[in-house]
């Protein structure tokens, strides 16, 4: 398949996505105004732009920034860190500040993300939630959707402190879990028991659809700044949602007791969180549309890939089946050769800290790791899946697009 070739085949399905591409607009001008006014109603000036340094007291651009935070996602409080290192690290913050020794930790979406296995105890660890003596356990979903008899007889003979409920897929086969199926569950437990409190990983959920997990009664939402909300400019840090007797359980846990979110400097960063912000909308649409691009693209060339392109998505993430080795390698190597940043590196399995198998990531990115920026990776393992995401433009994630197929059948 000649280069040329791959052009007009990617360009002659683009024309057929008008109406995918549609409603995609329509929630990025929804997301747009929610930003706007939340930064018109907060008074954002460029005052809040200043760098503290020290112990960070008074930062008026942090407090903004999370008032503006609460205000998207209709939450009481929230807390946006620099100091949280990624995603993950939020997330284990949250569990260490939520859970004490004899409680009980369920997740309801099945296995979590390889990074929480030594977190949780799954993986044995001297630092995890398990040697402090916090349990857990697990309720896989069945036909991607929650197991609802199963969660309500264990939720009656068991006391569950915390319900962990993982949206986006992580390095599984299973769909990525919409809000019409978190907005269900959710109501489900709260009827049997309200007192539970239920955090939702959002990692790469953010602005895909326009109801939100706070919206749908959830306690706790936690996610990244490398991914949707960074908007690609967010150089690192993570947020957290929800009603604030947990968000100040969470301050707590990451500075010290007594201090909590009265301290943490900015360092300069509150201008790059808020710019990120206020391109997350155009961003995350964006990625939506490259993903919806290449699922229509590598059907035609006879390869699975979901979601579907006119399904509904939970997440920017689109997984590509290739089912032998050989081809994930290639494709994951075209999209770092359709890269801004080292271009000319060949990515090449290896073993990544925090997971059981090699894993082959393409992350040519301005941000190292920066998952809303186009990349791509995947576990060296059956059925050799590509989880690809991001997008930083439209145009650039097409081009990458092009880039990923041209490596596939030519090189």
């Amino acid at each position: 398949m000649t280069y040329e070739e791959i052009v007009k085949l990617v360009n002659d399905t683009e024309l057929e996505l008008t109406n995918e591409f549609k409603e995609i607009n329509d929630t990025c001008t929804f997301y747009s105004n929610k930003v706007l006014k939340a930064f018109q109603n907060n008074h954002l000036s460029e005052a809040c732009f200043a760098e503290t340094t020290g112990y960070g007291y008074n930062d008026i651009g942090r407090e903004k920034i999370e008032k503006i935070f609460a205000e998207i996602f209709n939450a009481e409080d929230a807390i946006v860190r620099n100091q949280f290192v990624s995603g993950s690290h939020a997330l284990a913050k949250t569990l260490f500040a939520l859970l004490r020794p004899n409680d009980l930790l369920l997740s309801i979406s099945g296995l979590p993300y390889d990074t929480l296995h030594e977190v949780i105890g799954i993986v044995d660890n001297p630092s995890s939630l398990k040697s402090f003596g916090i349990k857990y356990d697990q309720i896989d979903l069945v036909n991607n959707d929650f197991a609802y008899e199963i969660i309500k007889e264990y939720l009656e003979n068991n006391t569950v402190k915390v319900i962990e409920i993982q949206r986006s897929k992580g390095y599984s086969t299973r769909e990525s879990l919409t809000m019409d199926k978190i907005t269900k569950v959710i109501k489900f437990i709260k009827d049997i028991n309200p007192e539970i409190i239920i955090m939702i990983d959002n990692c790469y959920c953010e602005m895909v659809e326009k109801v939100n997990p706070i919206d749908a009664g959830a306690d706790v939402v936690v996610g990244s700044l490398i991914k949707n909300l960074g908007g690609g400019i967010s150089p690192n840090g993570a947020y957290v949602v929800g009603k604030t007797k947990y968000i100040d359980l969470i301050g707590e846990s990451l500075t010290l007791p007594g201090e909590g979110r009265e301290v943490g400097p900015t360092l300069g960063i509150s201008k790059k969180i808020l710019t990120g912000l206020f391109l997350a909308p155009s961003v995350v649409a964006s990625s939506l549309k490259t993903a919806v691009l290449t699922a229509k693209v590598m059907e035609k060339l006879g390869y699975q890939s979901f979601p579907k392109y006119n399904e509904k998505r939970a997440d920017i993430v689109e997984n590509i089946i290739f089912n032998n080795e050989n081809d994930l390698i290639k494709y994951v190597q075209g999209i770092q050769a359709g890269s801004p940043i080292d271009s000319d590196a060949i990515p090449l399995p290896w073993d990544m800290p925090g997971y059981k198998d090699q894993v082959i990531m393409a992350a040519g990115c301005f941000t190292q790791g920066s998952s809303i920026e186009l990349s791509c990776d995947g576990p060296i393992r059956p059925p050799y899946v590509a989880y690809q995401q991001g997008g930083l433009t439209y145009e650039y994630g097409k081009l990458g697009l092009i880039s990923a197929i041209n490596y596939l059948k030519n090189k």
